[in-house]
């Protein structure tokens, strides 16, 4: 299956458990795969056989960055839901939310979740 692959995108958000999350916000990384078929594109060279990168990336800073959720499991819901709906051509995506400082103790590289929807 064809995908369009954004990665390591960086936004600031406000989701958490804790009230100090809440209020302080902290970083947040999105990993997406859009699953479309990309062959109409490639041979016709033209965006309308596609996905606009640049319009994908805006749905999902303003599910990132909009209204605080408790789990970035329901951010990621968020983002999925939000390209599934705007975008008629996709026909799956699999979207990981990133907490590079999540405020628990331990030495570790980041925690995440990764979920995967299609219609």
């Amino acid at each position: 299956m064809d995908k369009i692959v954004l990665q390591n995108l960086q936004f600031y958000g406000y989701h958490g458990l804790l009230p100090e999350e809440n209020k302080l916000g902290q970083r947040f990384n999105v990993d997406v795969e859009l699953y479309v078929s990309l062959q109409k594109a490639g041979q016709s060279d033209n965006m309308h056989d596609s996905i606009h990168y640049g319009q994908a990336y805006e749905k999902i800073k303003a599910v990132v960055e909009g209204e605080a959720k408790n789990l970035i499991e329901s951010v990621a819901e968020g983002i999925a839901e939000t390209l599934l709906h705007s975008f008629s051509m996709l026909t799956a995506c699999r979207v990981k939310v990133i907490k590079p400082d999540p405020p628990i103790p331990g030495h570790y590289h980041s925690v995440a979740v990764e979920i995967y929807r299609e219609r």
